[in-house]
């Protein structure tokens, strides 16, 4: 008969261990031993003989533990460093190594994986125009130069290509063919994002100790939400995973390829999204799938969510083959927790990834720079008051977005033909990018090319579309465009991002930008324009993102341009303040408060909380609660199983699946007990137990009586009820905590505890 399946931060709290007929039989303390054995790791075994208390594997949409991880890891390292003789020595070795080994093997699979979608990609988008006939599988450039992937690079143009064929001449059956492509692209990619439904536990507000059924008792359970694993750029997801809580399945192999797949249709499609932020999530994956099989992540979460952050910054590695922006974007956008090994770590991840993407070379120039520039013109002080004006702009552009698009997704994507059927709305939003995009011959091709076109430098000898309009002495239809095409992308980027396929926000954000600044700098002829487009990509995007120094480094290695990191810098900060003054979050956090994801942001907690003047006892949950959240241990340490099922049933009510029952005597704090080790112990371990037996919570075991005392931690953190809440958003914000215990000014009895989901609703109530 197989193994049971070990159980990881992915597996349910609860194996249904009583369907098992080799569990069928449990009556004695080695059969007890046995199930331990099997769903404990041996360091949390080790633990149990502590004060800290064993663990079982995290149950979906709980927080981590990062000090009782801290501790667990400390003592997986002692066990592994104190073998003696030559076993030691190499395993200290592969101890010491394999963090560095995880984070090459992540940047190069990261990279596989980037290939292939980038060729992919290009190839299907540009079959809405046509096909190669030398070969179907060729995009329109490949086939008309002799720019190959994985091969050598060569200066040929092919201008006048004869092996490009269009679908047709006639512009209205291309305009038609076009839309068909497109729409049969968004059916596709959307149809592959339904296949990744999953209902999750709600944490939003409302639910828990005030929620409607403490008052009815007729109501059902706390109804999970639903959501499409591989929708969206997954950003706002990893940040509330990387923040300590437990979202199942979105880092799984079935999500890495969906997202893959899904990216490449959606892309094709038109649609005012890009890849970018997809690739951080199948970045993510492919970190979590190699975390899996080092013992030293797969089984702690904190040290697993260190590999995460560093997998993290091979996303925007491959995506706009820049390594530092990668290594900086995960520091200040994605990571809540950054120490510098793995800053480390990150920058060897991003190496990897930058080095193997060159060697594949997915655009066929043989180059790692995406938009490479060559200006070989400075610009002059007088030129930084244009800097600011489009730091204003984009700062403008990102507050209009994000409240826009918030509301959007509020409304619109609450009616009912919208909400139950997702892909329907991919086809509408598919339609009318597409009707409104093809008319313009600057926004019909993809988000990259339409990039690369607007910067291009027009003062020396090419033949850009865009130079032969900028040529002519007079060209208002020209400049008719360029207002169209930014219009056009505000528009349709807020009606956009959120649909249910693969999407980021990065692309159409630096198209709209970069449209905005080639329009000024046709009244400013003293240097090129597509300097100010250049310019107003990274102040459209950092008004959207509220990225500042990622963005700086990210647009250096975009365009090669070392000389304008200066205008970069003054843009990109005009726009952040501007947009903070239109709207105090940015896209990733309006969107992680549109999904209801639980998280923790230290910082935008704290300036919340500093204007409030509220204590501690502010959170401290209702009379009623804490009296059914409470045991009261006798002096011989044991309790009837019969009440710790009440208690269970009851935690089990509220809904909040990462509760627990905290143990006194006296009135003094003796420990705390989570929800998930006492549904165990009671239903696993205890199955066969009466429900008159008496279970021990506190103190020595004695041979022949069930045991719970090793999940109980005996050092639980305290505050006082009259700190300042400052203390409490501190202690959650830096120590990681999942509780915190909240005793009595003077006599230190126990009056209250604060798990984290609480003091994450109490946040989000004081937004509104």
């Amino acid at each position: 008969m197989p193994d049971v399946e070990q159980a990881t931060e992915r597996s349910h709290l609860l194996p249904r261990l009583a369907h098992d007929r080799r569990f069928s039989a449990v009556q004695n303390e080695a059969d007890t031993d046995s199930i331990l054995s099997t769903h404990v790791s041996k360091e949390e075994q080790l633990l149990a003989a502590t004060s800290v208390g064993e663990r079982l594997p995290y149950n979906d949409y709980t927080t981590i533990d990062w000090l009782h991880d801290l501790v667990k890891d400390s003592f997986r390292s002692r066990i592994i460093y104190a073998q003696p003789g030559i076993r030691g020595y190499f395993g200290s070795a592969f101890e010491s190594g394999q963090g560095w080994i995880a984070a090459a093997l992540i940047g190069i699979l990261t990279a596989c994986v980037a290939f292939c979608v980038d060729v992919a990609e290009a190839t299907v988008s540009d079959w809405k125009l046509g096909y190669c006939t030398t070969n179907i599988f060729s995009n329109r450039e490949s086939c008309c130069t002799d720019r190959h992937s994985l091969g050598a690079t060569k200066a040929n143009l092919g201008e006048g290509c004869s092996a490009w064929h269009m679908w047709t001449d006639n512009y209205w059956r291309a305009f038609g063919i076009f839309v068909g492509f497109a729409l049969a692209f968004g059916v596709i990619s959307s149809s592959f994002t339904m296949l990744t439904k999953s209902t999750l536990p709600s944490a939003a507000p409302g639910h828990g100790d005030k929620s409607p059924r403490f008052t009815n008792r007729g109501d059902q359970g706390v109804v999970g939400k639903s959501m499409y694993l591989a929708a969206g750029s997954g950003i706002p997801e990893i940040k509330t995973i990387l923040s300590g809580f437990v979202i199942p399945h979105f880092l799984d192999l079935k999500v890495l390829m969906i997202k893959a797949i899904g990216a490449v249709f959606a892309v094709a499609t038109g649609m005012c999204l890009g890849k970018e932020g997809p690739f951080v999530h199948i970045a993510t994956c492919v970190a979590y799938l190699v975390g899996m099989l080092f013992p030293k992540y797969n089984e702690n979460g904190r040290k697993m969510r260190e590999l995460l952050s560093a997998g993290c910054s091979a996303g925007l590695s491959v995506a706009f083959g820049a390594p530092i922006g990668g290594v900086l974007f995960s520091y200040e956008e994605i990571s809540t927790y950054f120490p510098r090994k793995v800053l480390w770590r990150a920058f060897l991840c991003s190496l990897f990834a930058a080095m193997v993407l060159k060697a594949l070379n997915p655009t066929g120039t043989g180059k790692l720079v995406l938009f490479e520039t060559n200006y070989g013109i400075s610009y002059s002080p007088v030129h930084y008051l244009v800097f600011i004006l489009l730091g204003i702009a984009g700062g403008l552009f990102g507050g209009v977005f994000c409240k826009a698009n918030f509301w959007w997704s509020k409304t619109f994507r609450k009616y009912a033909i919208i909400s139950r059927y997702p892909v329907f709305e991919v086809f509408l939003v598919v339609l009318a990018t597409s009707l409104l995009q093809y008319p313009n011959p600057m926004t019909r091709e993809p988000g990259d090319v339409i990039i690369k076109n607007l910067l291009v430098d027009c003062r020396g000898k090419s033949e850009a579309w865009v130079c032969q309009q900028e040529a002519k002495d007079n060209h208002p239809k020209y400049i008719g465009w360029l207002v169209y095409g930014t219009l056009v992308k505000l528009i349709l980027t807020i009606i956009t991002f959120g649909c249910k396929v693969p999407s980021g926000i990065i692309i159409p954000a630096l198209d709209a930008g970069a449209f905005f600044g080639r329009l000024v700098g046709q009244w400013i002829p003293t240097i090129s324009p597509g300097i100010f487009a250049m310019v107003g990509a990274a102040a459209f995007l950092a008004g959207v993102s509220r990225m500042t120094i990622s963005l700086c480094v990210i647009m250096f290695e975009l365009t090669g341009e070392l000389e304008y990191i200066v205008p970069h810098m003054i843009a990109i900060l005009v726009a952040k303040w501007v947009a903070d003054a239109l709207e105090k979050d940015g896209v990733y956090d309006l969107a992680q408060a549109v999904l209801g994801h639980p998280f923790l942001d230290a910082d935008h907690a704290m300036n919340l909380v500093q204007g409030q003047q509220e204590l501690v006892q502010r959170l401290i949950p209702p009379k009623k609660t804490m009296q059914d959240i409470t045991v009261d241990v006798p002096k011989d340490n044991k309790i009837s199983k019969r009440t710790l099922d009440d208690k269970l049933e009851k935690l089990k009510e509220r809904g909040l699946m990462d509760a627990g029952l905290v143990l006194v005597q006296d009135g003094m704090l003796q420990g705390y007990l989570a929800e998930g080790e006492l549904d165990f112990g009671l239903n696993s371990l205890g199955m066969h137990w009466e429900a008159t037996s008496r279970i021990r919570l506190l103190g020595e075991a004695e041979e022949g009586e069930l045991n719970l005392s090793m999940f109980v931690d005996r050092t639980p953190l305290t505050i006082c009820a009259q700190a300042p809440m400052e203390y409490l958003v501190e202690m959650f914000g830096k120590l990681g905590l999942r509780y915190i215990c909240v005793v009595e000014e003077g006599s230190g009895r126990l009056v209250g505890v604060v798990i984290k989901k609480r003091l994450v609703v109490w946040l989000e109530s004081l937004k509104h």
